[in-house]
């Protein structure tokens, strides 16, 4: 039978300036700790430091762009645009040039025991 989850749970977040985190499934807001989908609305400038994380996670930009830095690269994802970023690879995230609005899935779910933060 399907189930309604009829709203998210406010996530702490990372970084500065604050980011909002909206998740709709995971540890925190349905106690599933096989995957996470959380909707994140971060405002221009906003940074966090880098994390090698224990999951795999997917993200979709719907308005602004993410920067994705890895390996003394960068992406930059736009607007309709996805990325994957499997476990164990360092990145840091930010929205330096734009408030930006986007979604994240997290396998197995996200939790701050499995992002080792710098």
């Amino acid at each position: 039978m399907p189930t309604l989850l009829p709203e998210p749970v406010r996530v702490q977040a990372a970084g500065s300036p604050p980011k909002l985190i909206d998740e709709h499934v995971g540890l925190v807001s349905t106690n599933d700790d096989r995957l996470s989908i959380a909707v994140m609305r971060s405002p221009q400038g906003w940074s966090e430091p880098p994390q090698t994380p224990d999951f795999d996670e997917w993200t979709v930009v719907l308005k602004g762009v993410l920067l994705v830095e890895h390996d003394g690269a960068a992406l930059a994802v736009t607007e309709g645009q996805a990325v994957h970023v499997p476990a164990g690879e360092t990145v840091r995230y930010s929205t330096p040039d734009a408030a930006t609005e986007y979604v994240s899935v997290c396998l197995p779910a996200f939790a701050p025991d499995r992002v080792h933060r710098a």
